[in-house]
């Protein structure tokens, strides 16, 4: 083909229409407006660019249509672009997600961060993480004192990834209808915990960081991380930072999920080449945010148990008093006996 017919195809074409054509199929789950996840089994790929980019986030491959062809069915470019030519037209399962034009410039990462507000008790981003999500108080009053979290817009809460130097250089966007990154922001490392602690907890969200902490307790010697559901080379290099310090154990408790499996596998070789301990911290559910979800569930469970006993228990002995008094009532008709009345018919 010629590079004409080539660029046409790759307007025409969206990499998701090649990823569904072969078996592919997106999480809505794990889903944005900029980053749509697909899944085949253990293999993952994440669309970008309104379907005009994509990449593997287990390995360095990333690029175009044809690129995605080639790569998703280990073909030579000539036959891929073939492939990609007989998908012209091809409509998607879904509605396809477009990203609103806007003319306002994304701005400094650092000013956009500093601009928004900090979380406070009875914000909308409080009442998020801590409502909705069972995060303790007492470790979002952490995640605040330490600068790593800030108010998104409609409710929705901002958590910074930080650069080696402590630099904000992007933040994940959570909120009851909306995940995502921010806009020309870097997934790096989000950080919460003391900065040379030895225990290094890797999550693959700051949600699951924050649920982590919860469920395990302050621990002083533990830094909870989160990649953001991510990885990059920049993930790699900060990683590999963190592990070679004197003493550095990696835990790798990345989710209950292939996904999460292939992370952990990651994150042993990150350990082996630093010469550092490696631990997996596999969650009994999904992911840490929901062994929280359902261990507070079971607390208000057992707590709504006991009301409903002491209650059962308080109506029994009222019940009994009752009872025993019962038998001191006169009948009806015992007064009338007693004054030596008669009662007849």
């Amino acid at each position: 083909m010629k590079r004409e017919e080539l660029e046409a195809l790759r307007a025409k074409v969206s990499c998701e229409a090649v990823l569904e054509k072969v078996g592919f199929e997106m999480d809505v789950k794990e889903s944005s407006r900029r980053s749509i996840k697909y899944r085949n089994g253990s293999n993952i790929v994440i669309v970008t660019h309104s379907g005009r980019g994509w990449f593997d986030p287990l390995s360095d491959e990333k690029g175009d249509v044809f690129d995605l062809a080639m790569f998703v069915s280990k073909v030579t470019f000539p036959i891929a672009a073939e492939s990609v030519a007989s998908l012209v037209g091809y409509q998607l399962s879904r509605p396809e997600w477009r990203s609103p034009r806007t003319t306002v410039p994304i701005g400094d990462i650092g000013d956009r961060w500093q601009e928004k507000r900090m979380l406070s008790p009875g914000s909308g981003a409080w009442k998020y993480l801590c409502w909705s999500r069972c995060i303790p108080a007492a470790i979002v009053r952490q995640a605040v004192l330490e600068g790593v979290l800030r108010q998104g817009p409609f409710g929705s809460m901002w958590a910074a990834h930080l650069d080696g130097d402590g630099a904000v250089v992007g933040w994940e966007e959570r909120g009851l209808e909306w995940r995502g990154f921010s806009s020309g922001g870097s997934k790096i490392l989000f950080r919460l915990g003391p900065a040379g602690a030895p225990r290094l907890c890797i999550t693959e969200a700051a949600i699951d960081a924050m649920s982590l902490a919860a469920l395990e307790g302050p621990r002083e010697q533990t830094l909870y991380i989160s990649t953001g559901g991510g990885w990059s080379p920049t993930t790699d290099s900060a990683l590999a930072a963190l592990a070679v310090h004197p003493e550095s154990r990696l835990v790798a408790a990345t989710d209950a999920n292939s996904q999460g499996d292939a992370y952990a596998a990651r994150l042993r070789v990150i350990a082996e080449k630093s010469g550092c301990d490696w631990q997996r911290l596999r969650p009994p559910a999904e992911d840490w945010n929901a062994v929280l979800q359902n261990r507070e569930r079971e607390k208000r469970e057992w707590r709504e148990g006991k009301r409903n006993e002491a209650c059962r228990m308080r109506a029994g002995r009222i019940k009994g008093s009752f009872a025993r008094q019962e038998p001191a009532l006169d009948p009806p008709g015992h007064e009338a006996g007693r004054s030596g009345g008669v009662i007849k018919d």
